[in-house]
């Protein structure tokens, strides 16, 4: 059985790497910041938490969707093949990390409240339009479909920003 998230062209000692769980994990992140940014004003510490504990919390849905997946295909999945699902879907926490690095770097930038957010949320957009064309370079895309790819990308992180818009009064 062929995994779904590898390259269709892996070169020779490449390191697997999850591209559609980093573009998704980004996705998610600016989606939190959105969420905590529409509910009023968030400590900075807080939305740290947030972010990366909403991170592993989707990082575990995923590990248990994919362990339990196999379950129904009686398939029994021994714990290299937990610890693989482990860290195949790692970087949907590892997406966080950066929003999260930008909301704790916001002060030092002389950012309040809203700057730190519109920070980060710029930080997780940016992340996934660069996750997705590392994605479609990797698998051997051609430059146009590179491009297509990240507009794409970056239309869906759009639509989020413009959600943080409408929601910020």
């Amino acid at each position: 059985m062929s995994d779904p998230h590898a390259p269709a062209h892996p070169q020779a000692g490449a390191v697997h790497r999850n591209y559609t769980g980093a573009v998704y994990g980004s996705l998610l992140a600016a989606s939190v910041v959105v969420g905590a940014g529409s509910l009023g004003r968030f400590p900075r510490l807080e939305l740290i938490i947030l972010l990366l504990g909403t991170g592993v919390v989707f990082w575990a849905a995923h590990v248990y969707a994919r362990v339990f997946g196999a379950r129904t295909v009686f398939r029994a999945m021994s714990m290299a093949d937990i610890r693989r699902a482990c860290s195949e879907e790692r970087p949907i926490v590892e997406a966080a990390v950066l929003p999260a690095v930008a909301v704790a770097v916001g002060p030092l930038l002389g950012l309040g409240a809203q700057g730190t957010a519109w920070l980060a949320l710029a930080v997780a957009v940016a992340s996934q339009v660069a996750w997705a064309a590392t994605a479609a370079v990797r698998i051997g895309a051609s430059l146009r479909m590179v491009a297509v790819t990240s507009v794409i990308n970056l239309l869906l992180g759009l639509v989020i920003v413009a959600l943080k818009a409408v929601l910020h009064h």
